[in-house]
């Protein structure tokens, strides 16, 4: 029996988790999911420093002219303290001197061999970025579950951090099946068809961060098919296309069986993408998707970057959807929530012209895609919508529907 979309979602996060750990240095974490906390060590800044070049004075100085002490450089060490009647000069980053009230930018003051005319009016802590107004030492920074990106990298660096644990990358095992379908590498005679699905989902593996595991080609055997399920074992996720719809004339799904598949699920009411299955083999994750191209790259984007994201260890493993507009009227058959691909060009959705389950030119085109609810049958221009990304990632912490009413 067929189970609905949010079912099928909610298995998957029930029965994916991430896999275990290891420490890296920080320059190598760009993309990876932290699997620790991290606290502050240190306040930032670390002392009060000037904002500017400029001079330190004392406020009650305004309108006069007085002369410069000396002059404090950024890493300069000596503690130095403000005398009345006189200002410092200083430069950006250096430590603010003692007793100074605030700091006048150099193009605010009048300098003639060494006397400082000061302005008429100088505000109490001007231009002082004081201990701490960045960073508390204590603080929490980043929390377990976070996808790294360079300005995190800059967080750990600020504290002096050169290692932290992190999620282990996923590692996807993927083989070809079918003797009517031959690797792009391969000679293919005239009754036989090049085999999309297993480079478009390993490029597709790749980009999210996984490791990518190709076993090679089965023949259309029991045995064979088992061989290639028993190699891939090792693997926190296997994916496969074809063979599992009724009346498919090979042996997945019975391989499967026999290594002791544990089915979650094996039909959603989805189009394209009905047979599309889920399930594990001890420790290993197994998606079963169909074999139609445009039906398995759909399906994909919805079951296989839902697992990805669980494997991961992420906080934000949660699909989510951008909002925009129906760029023209669209005419669709109700009747089953439909998977529509299209384009987004930041303004407006349209889908593409032609799309059916065996095609592969709508996935060029688009870089998008909409699932629409099974009763609607037609969308006007300028009708709100929900697309969700196949081009980059678009995710949440919190689940949401994703269906477009």
């Amino acid at each position: 029996m067929a189970i609905t979309i949010e079912e099928a979602l909610a298995l998957i996060y029930t029965h994916v988790h991430p896999k275990s750990s290891e420490i890296l240095p920080i320059e190598t974490l760009l993309g990876r999911i932290l699997a620790q906390n991290v606290k502050a060590v240190y306040s930032l800044p670390p002392y009060d420093n000037s904002a500017m070049d400029g001079y330190a004075v004392f406020v009650s100085d305004a309108g006069k002219s007085i002369p410069q002490s000396c002059t404090i450089f950024a890493g300069d060490a000596p503690e130095i303290r403000m005398v009345e009647g006189q200002c410092i000069r200083i430069m950006t980053g250096a430590k603010i001197p003692q007793g100074c009230e605030a700091i006048v930018p150099i193009e605010e003051v009048t300098v003639c061999n060494d006397i400082v005319t000061l302005p008429n009016t100088i505000r109490p802590s001007a231009h002082i970025r004081l201990k701490g107004e960045d960073i508390q030492a204590g603080a929490s920074l980043l929390t377990s579950g976070t996808q790294l990106h360079a300005h995190h990298i800059t967080l750990l660096a600020s504290q002096g951090i050169t290692h932290v644990k992190v999620f282990r990358k996923p590692k996807v095992s993927l083989f070809a099946s079918g003797n009517e379908l031959k690797m792009h590498f391969e000679a293919i005679e005239s009754h036989q068809l090049y085999n999309t699905n297993t480079p478009t989902l390993a490029a597709r593996c790749i980009e999210l961060g996984c490791d990518v595991l190709f076993t090679g080609t089965t023949h259309d055997t029991l045995e064979s098919i088992e061989h290639h399920i028993r190699n891939s074992l090792d693997a926190d996720l296997i994916i496969t296309s074809g063979g599992v719809s009724v009346g498919d004339a090979d042996f997945t799904k019975e391989a499967f069986d026999n290594l002791g598949m544990e089915t979650f699920f094996q039909s959603v009411e989805i189009k394209p993408g009905k047979p599309t299955t889920f399930g594990r083999i001890g420790n290993t994750i197994v998606l079963n998707l169909p074999g139609n191209p445009l039906a398995a790259a759909l399906c994909f984007e919805l079951f296989g970057q839902s697992i990805i994201m669980a494997l991961d260890g992420r906080n934000d493993k949660y699909l989510c959807t951008i909002t925009t507009k129906m760029k023209n009227p669209f005419v669709m058959k109700k009747g089953r929530r439909s998977l529509i691909p299209g384009w987004f060009n930041g303004e407006s959705f349209e889908p593409c012209t032609a799309f059916g389950p065996g095609m592969i030119l709508p996935l060029s085109i688009a870089n998008a895609f909409i699932m629409v609810d099974e009763k609607v049958e037609e969308f006007q221009k300028d009708s709100e919508v929900k697309i969700i990304p196949t081009r980059w990632n678009m995710s949440s912490s919190v689940q949401m529907s994703l269906v477009t009413y």
